[in-house]
Protein backbone atom coordinates (compact mmCIF):
# COMPACT_ATOMS: atom_id res chain seq x y z
CA UNK A 1 0.00 0.00 0.00
CA UNK A 2 2.77 2.33 0.85
CA UNK A 3 4.54 1.91 -2.30
CA UNK A 4 1.44 2.90 -4.29
CA UNK A 5 0.85 5.70 -2.46
CA UNK A 6 4.45 6.77 -3.54
CA UNK A 7 3.80 5.83 -6.87
CA UNK A 8 0.49 7.55 -7.51
CA UNK A 9 2.19 10.48 -5.80
CA UNK A 10 5.18 10.52 -7.74
CA UNK A 11 2.87 10.38 -11.51
CA UNK A 12 0.95 13.22 -9.59
CA UNK A 13 4.77 15.06 -9.16
CA UNK A 14 6.00 14.42 -12.54
CA UNK A 15 2.69 15.11 -14.19
CA UNK A 16 2.82 18.84 -14.12
CA UNK A 17 2.37 20.24 -17.70
CA UNK A 18 5.15 23.51 -17.93
CA UNK A 19 2.06 25.87 -18.93
CA UNK A 20 4.09 28.82 -18.96
CA UNK A 21 5.34 27.86 -22.30
CA UNK A 22 1.90 27.37 -23.55
CA UNK A 23 -0.20 30.44 -22.56
CA UNK A 24 0.11 33.61 -20.48
CA UNK A 25 -2.24 33.66 -17.61
CA UNK A 26 -4.75 36.78 -17.02
CA UNK A 27 -6.20 37.06 -13.44
CA UNK A 28 -6.17 40.41 -10.58
CA UNK A 29 -3.06 38.92 -8.53
CA UNK A 30 0.14 36.52 -9.23
CA UNK A 31 1.48 34.74 -6.41
CA UNK A 32 5.12 33.52 -6.77
CA UNK A 33 6.42 30.59 -4.59
CA UNK A 34 10.34 31.45 -3.89
CA UNK A 35 12.41 28.75 -3.72
CA UNK A 36 13.24 27.80 -7.24
CA UNK A 37 15.09 29.71 -10.03
CA UNK A 38 13.42 31.75 -12.39
CA UNK A 39 10.07 32.29 -10.62
CA UNK A 40 10.02 35.77 -9.17
CA UNK A 41 11.39 36.62 -12.21
CA UNK A 42 8.50 35.26 -14.29
CA UNK A 43 6.24 36.85 -11.89
CA UNK A 44 7.77 40.40 -12.33
CA UNK A 45 7.37 39.45 -16.07
CA UNK A 46 3.56 39.13 -15.47
CA UNK A 47 3.42 42.45 -13.63
CA UNK A 48 5.08 44.26 -16.47
CA UNK A 49 2.77 43.27 -19.18
CA UNK A 50 -0.10 43.82 -17.22
CA UNK A 51 -1.26 40.26 -17.16
CA UNK A 52 -1.56 40.88 -13.51
CA UNK A 53 -2.61 44.01 -11.70
CA UNK A 54 -0.34 42.68 -8.35
CA UNK A 55 2.15 40.59 -6.93
CA UNK A 56 2.79 38.73 -4.07
CA UNK A 57 6.42 37.24 -3.75
CA UNK A 58 5.79 34.49 -1.26
CA UNK A 59 8.70 33.16 1.24
CA UNK A 60 10.86 36.22 0.65
CA UNK A 61 14.16 36.19 2.83
CA UNK A 62 13.55 39.10 5.82
CA UNK A 63 16.74 40.41 4.35
CA UNK A 64 15.65 40.71 0.82
CA UNK A 65 14.38 44.68 -0.39
CA UNK A 66 12.47 44.48 -3.66
CA UNK A 67 15.39 46.73 -5.35
CA UNK A 68 17.34 43.11 -4.92
CA UNK A 69 14.44 41.63 -6.87
CA UNK A 70 14.42 43.59 -9.30
CA UNK A 71 17.20 45.89 -9.85
CA UNK A 72 18.82 43.16 -12.72
CA UNK A 73 15.64 43.10 -14.40
CA UNK A 74 15.54 46.58 -15.97
CA UNK A 75 14.51 44.71 -19.33
CA UNK A 76 11.13 43.62 -17.65
CA UNK A 77 9.76 47.49 -18.11
CA UNK A 78 8.30 49.49 -15.42
CA UNK A 79 7.11 47.91 -12.49
CA UNK A 80 5.72 50.21 -9.49
CA UNK A 81 6.70 49.01 -6.39
CA UNK A 82 3.50 49.44 -4.67
CA UNK A 83 1.93 46.82 -7.03
CA UNK A 84 4.54 44.09 -5.17
CA UNK A 85 4.44 42.74 -1.83
CA UNK A 86 7.14 40.97 -0.37
CA UNK A 87 5.88 38.51 2.18
CA UNK A 88 8.02 37.12 4.62
CA UNK A 89 6.66 34.89 7.05
CA UNK A 90 6.09 32.00 5.21
CA UNK A 91 8.49 29.17 5.07
CA UNK A 92 6.40 26.43 3.91
CA UNK A 93 3.85 26.27 1.03
CA UNK A 94 1.39 26.17 3.60
CA UNK A 95 2.51 29.28 5.46
CA UNK A 96 2.70 30.71 1.84
CA UNK A 97 -1.36 30.07 1.51
CA UNK A 98 -2.24 31.20 4.57
CA UNK A 99 0.07 34.46 4.46
CA UNK A 100 -0.95 35.39 0.85
CA UNK A 101 -4.64 35.13 1.28
CA UNK A 102 -5.17 38.14 3.46
CA UNK A 103 -3.07 40.36 1.02
CA UNK A 104 -5.23 39.41 -1.96
CA UNK A 105 -7.98 39.71 0.25
CA UNK A 106 -7.10 43.18 1.09
CA UNK A 107 -6.24 44.16 -2.35
CA UNK A 108 -9.56 43.09 -3.76
CA UNK A 109 -8.39 40.24 -6.05
CA UNK A 110 -11.26 37.78 -7.36
CA UNK A 111 -8.68 35.52 -8.90
CA UNK A 112 -5.17 34.59 -9.10
CA UNK A 113 -2.06 33.33 -10.92
CA UNK A 114 -0.05 30.60 -8.75
CA UNK A 115 3.69 30.87 -10.14
CA UNK A 116 6.02 28.11 -9.20
CA UNK A 117 7.86 25.27 -10.77
CA UNK A 118 6.42 22.51 -12.38
CA UNK A 119 6.90 19.24 -9.58
CA UNK A 120 6.05 21.88 -6.85
CA UNK A 121 2.89 23.05 -8.49
CA UNK A 122 0.39 19.82 -7.83
CA UNK A 123 1.13 20.38 -3.42
CA UNK A 124 1.52 23.85 -4.23
CA UNK A 125 -1.81 24.34 -6.10
CA UNK A 126 -3.78 21.74 -4.06
CA UNK A 127 -2.28 23.64 -0.40
CA UNK A 128 -3.83 27.14 -2.13
CA UNK A 129 -7.40 25.14 -2.83
CA UNK A 130 -7.76 24.21 0.10
CA UNK A 131 -6.13 27.44 1.72
CA UNK A 132 -8.60 30.08 -0.11
CA UNK A 133 -12.43 30.11 0.21
CA UNK A 134 -14.21 28.25 -1.96
CA UNK A 135 -15.20 29.11 -5.65
CA UNK A 136 -12.02 31.14 -5.41
CA UNK A 137 -10.11 30.91 -9.27
CA UNK A 138 -6.63 30.21 -8.89
CA UNK A 139 -4.49 29.61 -12.19
CA UNK A 140 -1.61 27.26 -12.58
CA UNK A 141 1.50 29.04 -13.94
CA UNK A 142 4.28 25.73 -13.56
CA UNK A 143 7.59 26.54 -14.59
CA UNK A 144 10.56 24.33 -15.36
CA UNK A 145 11.93 22.77 -12.49
CA UNK A 146 15.28 23.68 -12.01
CA UNK A 147 18.70 22.11 -11.74
CA UNK A 148 19.13 22.47 -8.27
CA UNK A 149 15.42 20.95 -8.13
CA UNK A 150 15.49 18.43 -10.38
CA UNK A 151 17.54 15.34 -8.69
CA UNK A 152 16.07 12.12 -8.40
CA UNK A 153 16.50 12.59 -4.57
CA UNK A 154 14.59 16.72 -4.89
CA UNK A 155 11.73 14.41 -6.62
CA UNK A 156 11.37 11.94 -3.78
CA UNK A 157 11.67 14.35 -1.14
CA UNK A 158 8.77 16.04 -3.17
CA UNK A 159 6.84 13.03 -3.54
CA UNK A 160 7.14 12.65 0.58
CA UNK A 161 5.99 15.95 1.31
CA UNK A 162 2.92 15.64 -1.42
CA UNK A 163 2.19 12.29 0.85
CA UNK A 164 2.30 14.59 4.25
CA UNK A 165 0.29 17.24 3.00
CA UNK A 166 -2.16 15.39 1.74
CA UNK A 167 -2.63 13.64 5.00
CA UNK A 168 -2.58 17.26 6.87
CA UNK A 169 -3.25 20.22 4.49
CA UNK A 170 -5.55 19.03 2.71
Amino acid sequence: MIFYRLFIEYKTVNSEPISSWQKDPNADCGVVLTGGPGRVREGLSLLSRGLVKKLVISGVHPDVEFSDLYSSWIYLGEIDEKDVILERHSTTTYGNAQQTLPIVEAWGCRDVVLVTSQYHMPRAFKTFVSAFPNQFPIYKHALPAGRSESSHMDVFIEVVKGIFYSLWAF
